[in-house]
């Protein structure tokens, strides 16, 4: 591949299966996570993308990187850019996924693209997971992945990237509805041992400052499009309704010192809805589509 002068093409097409237990106490630890005690109380099913919380490999420790990940070359190419991102995806929701079931995960690399982009080479990698119990079908993901190319000493991810702008006013409505957060530190660490997650850009200020060029701890993408897609369903799941597509796309980093908005706009005939997440220095961190049927 051009970006990091190798050839993936062998990893095209590769496969890998794997098997998890919905454990109901992982689960509980996620809901009282995400969720304020006054709101939705627990129930029979796993919170939408609670999934993400499973299916974690025991990677040992020596065999992380020294951003945390493991080390690549095992289902993932071995990509010599050092800095990886879950740059967005796209869900079709079939069931839901019942606490306490066995299921088993069809994992399958899709497309590998180099680019050359204004921060230097990037490769974006493209995976479908199916979900599965027993013979029914209850997921299927597309998960896109991006590396990247170091980040230039002295230079945070703030300052030395384009952001992108909310639009004007007359091209995005006001939202009709509106929460504001913010990716405090104990979320972020809970987060991340949620899913099993050691990426040092969440909890180790000093390496996703000096290493990795940004103004602070990163807030997980994944965790913002759960409070994303959760947020929709509080005010579009009714009437014996459902989410059944969720399309997302990470457009800037949050850090965790600042405050953000979920917003969601008028649903379409179709029962489209855009979501966004906004900053609030008012630059847009991640884009979204929900549809409920």
């Amino acid at each position: 591949m051009a970006a990091n002068e190798q050839d993936f093409s062998d990893w095209g097409g590769k496969t890998e299966v794997s098997y998890d237990i919905i454990d109901p106490a992982l689960a509980e630890r996620l809901r009282t996570t995400l969720l304020r005690t006054e709101q939705t109380p627990a129930t029979g099913v796993l919170p939408t993308l609670g999934h993400w919380c499973y299916f974690q490999a025991p990677a040992p420790a020596d065999l992380l990187g020294e951003d945390g990940h493991p080390q690549r070359g095992g289902f993932l190419p071995p990509i010599a850019l050092p800095r990886r991102m879950w740059a967005g995806g796209s869900l079709e929701f079939l069931a839901p996924i019942p606490i306490g079931a066995t299921l088993s995960r069809h994992s399958t690399i899709g497309s590998m693209q180099a680019k050359e982009g204004r921060s230097g080479k990037l490769v974006f990698v493209s995976i479908t997971h199916d979900y599965w119990q027993e013979e029914t079908k209850l997921i299927t993901e597309r998960q896109d992945l991006v590396f990247r190319e170091a980040a230039i000493k002295g230079n945070t991810a703030s300052t030395k990237s384009k952001t992108t702008i909310l639009p004007p006013s007359e091209e995005t409505p006001a939202p009709l509805h509106s929460q504001t957060l913010r990716g405090d530190t104990v979320t972020l660490f809970r987060f991340s041992a949620l899913t099993f997650n050691s990426h040092r850009i969440h909890y180790d200020r000093d390496y996703a400052v000096q290493v990795e060029g940004y103004s602070g701890l990163v807030v997980h993408g994944p965790l913002l499009a759960t409070q994303l897609a959760q947020f929709a369903e509080q005010h579009f799941a009714n009437d014996g309704r459902s989410l059944r597509h969720f399309d997302f796309k990470a457009v800037s980093p949050v850090i965790d010192t600042q405050h953000y908005t979920l917003c969601a706009g008028s649903e379409a005939d179709d029962g489209c809805v855009p979501l966004w997440i906004v900053k609030d220095d008012g630059v847009v961190a991640m884009r979204a589509e929900a549809r409920f049927l």
